[in-house]
């Protein structure tokens, strides 16, 4: 199951994140967990918690550790997309502040007996930048992939 990561930080403070992953299963067992993120505490171990906040919305606590310190966020998401093979989530606050942008795009792709899951995360702020945030980032990627396709294993689906 070949797994490609892509990071790009920029001196703005935006980062934008790629990751595929081509897996020997169907669209109709891997999208469930792709398409709600109350599943991604389950598979994904940056999501510390994900509780529904609404149709299509959650709110979503994301952490990662470094070493002895941990760093965390509160976000509230919104499903702003939901076709059969695209997933938007974006981050949509009910506080009436401004915030910074989350965006995170999965692209549902089958062919034959496999599917390949892209997803693109994408941060407009400062506080989850920097090298060491990325290289924790990374690593909660790589886990997930491997927590997930476990998952869509015993699902059965």
């Amino acid at each position: 199951m070949p797994l490609v990561i892509k990071t790009a930080a920029k001196s703005d403070a935006r980062m934008k994140t790629e990751a595929t992953l081509v897996a020997p299963t169907s669209l109709t067992a891997i999208r469930p967990f792709v398409s709600d993120l109350g599943e991604y505490e389950r598979w994904m171990p940056l999501v510390h918690k994900a509780t529904t906040a609404g149709p299509g919305a959650w709110d979503v606590e994301l952490r990662a550790k470094l070493g002895p310190f941990a760093r965390s966020k509160r976000l509230r998401m919104e499903r702003t997309t939901d076709s059969p093979q695209l997933i938007v989530f974006e981050r949509r606050e009910k506080d009436g502040r401004e915030h910074a942008p989350w965006r995170m795009t999965c692209v549902l792709i089958e062919s034959r007996e496999e599917i390949t899951l892209r997803v693109e995360l994408f941060y407009g702020g400062a506080l989850w930048t920097g090298g060491l945030l990325e290289k924790v980032l990374v690593d909660h990627i790589e886990s997930g992939r491997e927590n997930l396709m476990a998952l869509v294993a015993r699902s059965g689906r």
